[in-house]
């Protein structure tokens, strides 16, 4: 049985009667294999397919893409309702050649030719279509960056690289994801290892061994002999365990909405994930307070710490003790920093980039953003760790007074009163206006 969630619209939740060998859900419509002739399904603003068998489907954003029994060539589509000259970038115009499996993205695909070679087409606009030379065994097409697995189980990504989503950890996989700004990989072991973005906590991949995993743009949801299980998203209607879904191999599963039963078994209806029990406010007085992404803490005058909120990671769960004398947390982070007063900082809750691992030594003053942080060291040096993408924690050096660290940027003050930012500059957010300053806030 094929169950859709997360709302209804466009009746993407609505799936046709049928047995069903595969299916691939996108932002606006979705495909099925159907079992009993390999044929094309969709549902959703567009339920335009085109005739024939095929062996695999994938929807992106406005377009779906599906590799042809008889030719094993690859065929792809457009969504009429959008009209696919709005958002035309050649993303349905395939390459011709042979092909083994496809997967649409955003405004690109990618497709997995039988001789083990990657190609990619559509919008090239951050080199998501410059696929890597060599023999994969798989590939995944995210927003605006790629992901495939090398013959030695490898994985190499390729395109955007505003949140690391394309410094994958060394090691073998047997399966890789490539969501919207975050990617994901199965170890062979069955643990599943995320990198990129995490401000939704959709890199946080809890422990357990499952059989396939796939990224999304705030969410990731991965199959386990249990069922299904979703973590990430700002929406609780995201992270939703489907219980007696999960296939018995990770590749390829029978589903059946044909009458609401398999083999004579009815599975369970969706049941929601367990939310962390949110800390409750105290009430009382403190000397400093921190909001970072779903929880906030204080420092009390007596130099011990509260926390409140999503506690998640354990965030809303502060280290015990007496002597911090400030702390420190972003809007988008999940981890809080504080100073203890010898000067060690010390950092809780999410830690997937290891921006909770705190290096040693003597700090002033430390601030946590998105999946990194930084500190002001005694000697006046900024030093940075977590999530190295795009230079997020390559300080500037010199002597500074203060340091501010934003979502993928960091901000410091220097002694002379200017100020030199660094890391992503999407928005300008680096380029500093000329001038001297007495305080410095990154965002």
């Amino acid at each position: 049985m094929i169950r859709c969630w997360d709302g209804n619209s466009a009746e993407l939740r609505d799936v046709p009667k049928g047995r069903y060998a595969a299916v691939s859900a996108g932002a606006w419509h979705n495909c099925a294999i159907r079992q009993e002739d390999n044929g094309i399904t969709c549902w959703g603003s567009d339920s335009n397919a085109p005739s024939g068998a095929f062996s695999d489907v994938a929807v992106g954003w406005q377009f779906a893409c599906g590799v042809r029994e008889s030719d094993s060539a690859v065929e792809c589509w457009g969504a009429s309702s959008f009209g696919r000259s709005v958002l035309d970038y050649g993303q349905a115009d395939p390459p011709s050649g042979e092909f083994s499996a496809v997967s649409a993205g955003y405004l690109h695909a990618c497709g997995l030719q039988t001789t083990g070679e990657v190609s990619c087409w559509g919008r090239a606009s951050f080199g998501r279509t410059d696929a890597p030379s060599g023999t994969f065994t798989q590939v995944s097409a995210g927003t605006t960056h790629s992901c495939a697995l090398r013959e030695n189980g490898e994985a190499e990504c390729w395109g955007l690289n505003n949140f690391g989503q394309l410094d994958a950890p060394s090691g073998v996989f047997t399966q890789t994801s490539a969501g919207a700004w975050h990617s994901c990989g199965l170890r062979e072991s069955g643990a599943i290892e995320c990198w990129g973005d995490d401000r939704y906590d959709q890199s946080n991949a809890p422990s357990g061994r499952y059989l396939a995993v796939s990224a999304g743009m705030r969410h990731t949801c991965a199959l386990s002999s249990a069922g299904a299980r979703c973590w990430g998203g700002r929406d609780n209607r995201l992270i939703e365990l489907i219980a007696g879904l999960a296939p018995t191999t990770a590749t390829r599963t029978v589903a059946d909405t044909s009458s609401g039963d398999e083999g004579g078994t009815t599975p369970d209806p969706p049941t929601p994930t367990p939310t962390p029990t949110p800390t409750p406010t105290p009430t009382t007085t403190y000397t400093a307070v921190s909001a970072g992404g779903f929880h906030t803490c204080a420092l009390r005058s007596t130099g011990t710490l509260d926390c409140w909120g999503n506690n998640a990671n354990n965030r809303a769960t502060p280290p015990a003790g007496s002597d911090f004398t400030a702390l420190g947390s972003g809007s988008d982070a999940r981890h809080t920093c504080a100073l203890a007063s010898g000067g060690a900082v010390s950092c809780w809750g999410s830690d997937t980039a290891g921006q909770s691992t705190a290096p040693t030594g003597t700090f002033s003053a430390v601030s946590a953003g998105a999946a990194h942080s930084c500190g002001l060291r005694s000697t006046g040096a900024v030093h940075c760790w977590g999530n190295s993408g795009n230079d997020r924690t390559a300080a500037q050096t010199g002597t500074f007074t203060a340091v501010s660290v934003g979502g993928s940027h960091s901000c410091g003050l220097r002694s002379t009163g200017t100020i030199v930012c660094w890391g992503l500059n999407t928005n300008s957010q680096t380029d500093v206006t000329a001038g001297t300053y007495s305080a410095v806030s990154a965002a």
